[in-house]
């Protein structure tokens, strides 16, 4: 008999080549990845002073210069093998690990996916050496005059692997990426210079400081007044940071800083429950700032569990949970001088927010409602109403019947405020109720005034008409790195609905007009929460820029519910919302109006 012959084998040894490049998809996701590899190998090289330069929000150029012990030749062309490294030497090296890297994986993934080049040299030699490596591959080994410490220059980046380079998102989110990473580096390590250039304009200038100082070097003056220092020890653990007053809370996230041992880590249920302290003071969908250092000993934890080393692994999670929380808690509780005497509400207390109560006796109303009809359309012109795609509801509302003819009711009586209510009620001040002539309507006054905002800011930029109210006086404001970026890349845009902004220097900005749509008096608010507003919503929605910043404005500008409305301001609200495009939903496509026929309201009664 003769032996059957056995099947050739499927599974093949990959090449080098393809193991770099798919060893490097994991290590590095973005140009922030890069960014962050080179800082942590500067912080642990220990340099007192790091420079990043980048260009195209590190597509094109990455590049960190550092003063730190610099690199022999050996060890220079030895950092780009992989799993070569100089932090680790054993297994037990591994739950004992201070430094940021250790794996040995980050320089010689980056240098498969572009064109590198590093320069080291020791501080007691007097010349150092230079590489250069082209998709991993050494092209060039000589002396080169250089200054003490080490210069890596990353270039083209993901050049030879295109797919992962079309999957990059625009130039601003990965810059804000880039940021992200700085503002960890410089924040765990106050006590080091950074200096952070993009595109020729100097992002961060940052000398040796506290912490305290560079807290309001990043953020802005106004922080200043407004930190919460917080500090205790125990022999397990310990934990500081900074707590940022509930005034400084914004609509956007990214001002949360969590440390362990100066890495910076990410942990859902710590933030979750280091958030929900400021619930008293803010409003939903505003996050305050904060940072949170955690202290334990490094067999306590376990950091290789990711690639990106973000995760942590803590052998007592809840006692170091626990501690973070309470000493926070307390320190915010003492600044904010809450009783420490646990009072017990009633029925009627509970939930009850000072904030939202002082929204609801506020008079000062977001938008006005102009004598000549600028703002609203003109309550007395059913023409108006009926031209636009809501002509449909606005004829059930009117029944086709002359504008005098509608019925009157008497008159209401409303927390002492009496007013003629003609037509319109308003319900728990965030609803609209009007009668049709076949039963009953509700009007979200929020999403219906996001609607007509949405609408009106797009025209108006499409128009290039802006409606711009001028201010009295001009007022400068300083906004944090980030914000000032983001402005200077919509500026065009944020001029040509409303806002007349001139860009200053040192992050500043000179405000000389807002939109016409609202009212005056927190011109510098409004910026800050339009540019956070719009930083969010590029994550949630598919909107281009144009419409992004639209629904930034609207959403911000619109009248919140909780807000009492006169008479008048009612009916101008759902006599232009009736002329929008698409009265039915808000640009999120929540519903704006609600009917209930007479059938089933008379169905309930019986």
């Amino acid at each position: 008999m003769t032996r059957a012959k056995e099947p050739e084998s499927c599974i093949r040894l990959l090449p080098d080549t393809i193991i770099d490049k798919i060893a490097a998809g994991e290590a590095i996701e973005r140009p922030a990845s890069v960014v962050k590899e080179l800082l942590d190998n500067s912080i642990d090289a220990g340099a007192d002073h790091i420079e990043l330069i980048i260009e195209q929000s590190g597509r094109t150029l990455i590049q960190v210069i550092d003063n730190g012990c610099g690199m022999s030749e050996i060890d220079l062309e030895r950092c780009f093998i992989r799993h070569a490294t100089s932090k680790i030497q054993a297994l037990d090296d591994l739950f004992a690990i201070r430094t940021m890297g250790f794996r040995g994986e980050a320089m010689s993934s980056i240098s498969s996916i572009s064109q590198v080049e590093a320069k080291s040299k020791l501080h007691d030699h007097d010349a150092g050496w230079m590489l250069r490596l082209h998709g991993g591959e050494l092209k060039q080994k000589s002396p080169v005059a250089s200054k003490k410490g080490t210069q890596i220059t990353v270039r083209n980046l993901f050049f030879n692997v295109p797919a992962r380079r079309q999957f990059l998102k625009t130039d601003a989110t990965e810059f804000r990426h880039i940021l992200k990473t700085v503002q960890h580096a410089a924040i765990s390590h106050s006590e080091i210079a950074f200096t952070f250039i993009s595109d020729a304009d100097t992002v961060y200038q940052l000398p040796s400081q506290s912490l305290n100082e560079r807290i309001v070097s990043m953020f802005g003056k106004r922080y200043k007044a407004s930190l919460i220092p917080f500090n205790e020890q125990t022999s397990y653990v310990s934990v500081h940071g900074i707590a940022g007053d509930p005034k400084l809370s914004k609509k956007s996230r990214g001002e949360q800083f969590l440390f362990v041992n100066g890495r910076p880590f990410q942990h859902r249920y710590l933030m979750h429950v280091l958030l929900s302290l400021y619930d008293n003071w803010t409003h939903a969908n505003e996050y305050p700032f904060f940072i949170l250092f955690i202290e334990i000993k490094p067999d306590k934890i376990d950091i290789n569990v990711h690639p990106a080393k973000s995760e942590i692994k803590f052998e007592d999670e809840r006692s170091v949970i626990q501690l973070g929380v309470s000493v926070m808690k307390r320190a915010l509780n003492e600044y904010l001088h809450v009783p420490v005497i646990p009072i017990e509400s009633t029925s009627e207390d509970a939930g009850f927010n000072p904030k939202q109560s002082q929204e609801i006796v506020d008079e000062q109303y977001p938008f006005e409602v102009k004598a000549e009809g600028l703002s609203f359309l003109k309550a007395n012109n059913p023409v108006n109403i009926l031209s636009g795609q809501g002509g449909e509801i606005a004829r059930q509302l009117y029944a086709n019947k002359p504008w005098e003819q509608r019925i009157q009711t008497t008159m209401v009586e409303d927390d002492g405020d009496r007013f003629t209510n003609g037509f319109y009620w308003q319900l728990h001040a965030s609803y609209i109720v009007t009668q049709t002539r076949t039963g009953l309507c509700l009007i979200d006054q929020y999403y219906a005034h996001k609607r007509i905002l949405f609408e009106k800011t797009l025209k108006a930029a499409d128009l290039a008409l802006p409606s711009t109210q001028q201010l009295l006086f001009s007022q400068q404001i300083d906004l944090s790195a980030s914000d000032y970026t983001l402005l200077k890349e919509i500026h065009p845009l944020i001029q040509k609905i409303g806002f007349s902004v001139s860009l200053l220097s040192g992050y500043s900005i000179l405000i000389d007009g807002v939109p016409s749509d609202i009212a005056k008096g927190d011109e510098a608010g409004m910026i800050n929460d339009v540019l956070q507003t719009y930083r969010e919503l590029d994550k949630v929605v598919s909107f281009d820029a144009r419409e992004r910043l639209a629904l930034a404005f609207a959403t911000r500008a619109a009248v919140q519910k909780g807000r009492k409305l006169k008479h008048e301001q009612m009916e101008a609200l759902v006599d232009e919302l009736f002329a929008c495009d698409e009265p039915y939903y808000d640009p999120l496509k929540n519903p704006t109006i609600l009917f209930m026929s007479l059938s089933e309201i008379q169905k309930r009664f019986r």
